[in-house]
């Protein structure tokens, strides 16, 4: 019982040895620009922030911008996220916060979304964050040209990958006919020199 306690105590400072520091990484991703009519649909807004950043003031305006050039704020983020009360009926009660807590992530959700949806949207970032002699502000603005369909179009990318795990699975499932094969002959040409020598 010694032995087992002793094992288990030095796998776990190996562990603690080995295991470095988790650092959490960001990746600015572009958001899908395609929609289908009745689903939800998540617009993408990343802005990394580095390691001084994290106590930055963070604010963030969603704006719409309709085919025929008529520009609305949709949804605004200001220390929580909020909903202008004038936005407009199309909007009402259809955008959603998606957001992380650490504000990276900077995205909203559209439920049902309808063919009126399409158009463009723009995620406006600014982030005030006060060093010790002096305050900074940096703005980043990510723009998503969004077109609503009435049915998903095939994923050419989604299509190649089908095709490949089957050509794949083909020839590995042949590639282990062959194995099996050729490793019943030589156990069995083993078997009988093993019986001539006998």
């Amino acid at each position: 019982m010694a032995t087992h306690t002793r094992l288990v105590l030095h796998l776990l400072l190996l562990f603690l040895f080995a295991v470095q520091e988790v650092r959490l990484v960001c990746v600015d991703v572009p958001s899908n620009s395609e929609a289908i009519v009745g689903r939800a649909m998540k617009l993408t807004c990343i802005y990394c922030m580095k390691r001084e950043e994290i106590s930055a003031e963070t604010k963030v305006e969603w704006s719409y911008t309709s085919p025929d050039k008529e520009q609305m704020l949709i949804y605004l983020y200001d220390r929580h996220p909020l909903q202008p009360k004038d936005v407009e009926e199309q909007w009402k009660d259809r955008l959603t916060w998606n957001g992380s807590k650490d504000l990276q992530d900077l995205s909203i959700g559209i439920k049902n979304v309808t063919l009126n949806d399409t158009g463009t949207y723009e995620c406006k970032v600014s982030r005030f964050f006060e060093f010790d002699s002096f305050k900074h502000s940096a703005t980043k603005t990510t723009t998503i040209d969004l077109e609503v369909k009435r049915e998903a179009s095939r994923d050419t990318a989604a299509l190649y990958s089908e095709i490949m795990m089957y050509v794949l699975l083909v020839f590995l499932t042949f590639w282990l006919l062959v194995e099996m094969i050729y490793c019943y002959r030589k156990i069995s040409r083993s078997d009988e020199q093993a019986q001539d020598s006998a």
